[in-house]
């Protein structure tokens, strides 16, 4: 993990809150990169440098029942443009193939759940639908108050 808070005390123009098991954010927090709906493109391509990241864990681990609701990570989208990754992902029947990733500087946080938080995100009841996309717009204002949150 990259010490952001420098470029995390600007809020961003943008910001985004993408959707995967804690286990799998933090792992990609420690390498400095996201990766989303399976290692698709699309939606990391909507994603520019400088851009507010935040990962939310619906679980600790993927396929648990045990619900964790929290935001796990947090960052700074640092590259330009989605790549793939060197490496080759397993997929089961699916074959392998390589992932489409984006670079990420994190901050060292703690996770903090979504619902002690007075979020515009979390207003609507039904919030939670719009998480089965997998990356959901986040306001710049959501971000600062997480990222104050996670980092203190």
């Amino acid at each position: 993990m990259h010490d952001i808070s420098n470029v995390a005390l600007a809020l961003p123009e943008r910001a985004w809150l993408g959707v995967v098991s804690a286990e799998h954010a933090a792992y990609g927090a420690e390498r400095g990169w996201i990766q989303l709906n399976h290692g698709k493109r699309n939606n990391l391509a909507r994603l520019r440098r400088g851009d507010g990241f935040v990962f939310y864990s619906p679980t600790q681990r993927l396929g648990d029942k045990t619900p964790l609701r929290a935001v796990t990570q947090l960052g700074i989208v640092a590259d330009e443009e989605p790549h793939l990754a060197d490496e080759l992902m397993e997929m089961g029947a699916h074959g392998a193939f390589r992932p489409w990733r984006r670079d990420v500087d994190f901050a060292a946080t703690h996770p903090v759940a979504v619902h002690d938080l007075p979020l515009e995100l979390t207003r609507d009841r039904g919030w939670g639908y719009s998480l089965r996309f997998g990356l959901v717009p986040l306001a710049p204002s959501d971000f600062a108050l997480l990222r104050d949150a996670m980092t203190s």
